[in-house]
């Protein structure tokens, strides 16, 4: 009997979506209106990690903080970890919808549906008759991804070892496509970065006698305008690097000279070398300024969190992309450009070797299309670039999915791409040795 190609074997796991719709669409709302900061996803971790629980796999609580891992395991085979996100941002939801958030918190970057898409995607595969895939399946919620601390803290409270160390990781991200698209890339997806908790020491004093003083204020400012200066006269124009101010803080009254200002400062870059030299020249300017202005004391710069490039691995992003176009139809399937948006995937990989211990982890990493067919033909613009342009973006108060059409091509698109990655790889054929040997 000739066996099933792969689309074929997709379509029959996919075929029994149906009967999860309605818990799946329950979950996502109930995971849009009660969503939880960083560090703080204890009722999202918790229903996740029921929802692998019922499906049948054992499932782990609490690793790196309120992490969960759910294993599968079915003979011999490839491993392979999905991964989705846990927590949502600071803000307040504008949406209007029916279920929208009422907190000081939101799901304004597509988490909830990042996780509602892996839990169905974990039932299909673990109903999928024996046939479907062997190997090990891994399905991880992940906590603090807004923050790039929660993949390293997963990693270093030893995800792997409790797991198995994983053949291929995947995830996926929405994006301001239409829904039932996909988009990938053969270069970096998401960008590395560095964030500096910088404090610059003045000396205090009354506004009437500036000369008694040396302003931070004055120095910070300096310190803001010259790093305007590291992407435009220090970086190649072919490099993609953003560096941004994100905070300036300073002094209670006007008419008193501080003795410290704070600044909030993020380099990103979709390159490991533009990275470093970027992040080098903002220490440098910080403390030449500080120098310049006479600064009492050396300012203080912390690097307080970095990120690698998030660069799937190509074989991996081959294999997916064939999987995807095999169930959602070719002229769907598009092509993603690097993106200067950061994420800490990349630590799953060789990226974070030094914490995991585990070489040769390929990634896979893939943009989901979002929106409403309603939403995006409202949309204004002529083409896919004007319209995704105009839509909410990520991070925005008024974001806003459509689980009506996303959330199964979600679910499509993770089980798809894991079915990919779960058939093992024919063996090499060996090179025929020379003649009469």
């Amino acid at each position: 009997m000739t066996p099933p190609t792969a689309t074929a074997t997709s379509a029959a796991v996919l075929a029994a979506y149906p009967s999860l719709a309605r818990p799946l669409t329950t979950l996502y709302l109930d995971l849009h209106q009660h969503p939880e900061l960083s560090g703080a996803e204890r009722r999202t971790a918790a229903l996740f990690a029921d929802w692998l629980e019922s499906a049948g796999y054992a499932t782990t609580r609490g690793i790196g903080g309120h992490g969960v891992a759910g294993v599968l395991r079915r003979g011999e085979g490839p491993t392979v970890l999905l991964r989705a996100e846990l927590d949502a941002l600071p803000l307040r939801e504008t949406t209007g919808l029916p279920y929208a958030s009422e907190g000081p918190a939101a799901h304004a970057c597509g988490h909830d549906l990042h996780l509602a898409a892996a839990a169905g995607a974990a039932s299909l595969l673990a109903d999928a008759g024996p046939a479907a895939w062997r190997g090990t399946l891994v399905v991880v919620g992940q906590p603090a991804e807004e923050t790039l601390e929660g993949a390293r803290a997963m990693l270093a409270d030893g995800l792997y070892e409790r797991t198995g160390r994983p053949d291929a990781v995947l995830a996926q991200h929405g994006a301001p496509l239409p829904a039932g698209m996909v988009a990938h890339g053969y270069g970096p997806m998401t960008a590395g970065s560095v964030t500096f908790r910088v404090v610059v020491h003045g000396r205090g004093g009354h506004a009437g006698a500036p000369h008694l003083t040396v302003d931070p204020v004055v120095t910070a400012a300096h310190v803001v305008t010259r790093l305007q200066t590291v992407v435009a006269r220090e970086t190649a124009p072919s490099d993609h690097v953003a560096v941004t101010v994100g905070s300036f803080r300073a002094g209670e009254r006007a008419n008193v000279i501080p003795d410290r200002a704070e600044l909030g400062i993020t380099v990103r870059a979709a390159g490991a070398a533009a990275l470093a030299r970027a992040a080098a020249a903002v220490e440098r300017i910080v403390r030449a300024e500080c120098a310049a202005a006479g600064c009492p004391r050396e300012p203080e710069v912390v690097r307080e969190r970095e990120s690698p490039v998030t660069h799937p691995d190509p074989a991996t992003t081959a294999a997916v992309r064939e999987a995807h176009a095999g169930h959602f139809g070719a002229e769907r399937v598009a092509m993603w450009p690097p993106s200067l948006a950061t994420e800490d995937f990349g630590l799953f990989g060789d990226a974070g070797r030094s914490v995991h211990g585990a070489p040769g982890v390929r990634l896979g990493y893939w943009m989901l299309g979002v929106i409403g067919p309603a939403a995006w033909a409202a949309a204004p613009g002529e083409g896919a670039a004007e319209k995704m342009a105009a839509l909410p973006a990520h991070h925005a108060p008024d974001f806003a999915p459509d689980p009506r059409t996303a959330l199964p091509a979600g679910t499509a698109a993770l089980t798809a791409a894991a079915l990919a990655c779960l058939r093992p790889r024919p063996a090499p054929v060996p090179a025929p040795g020379p003649a009469g040997v």
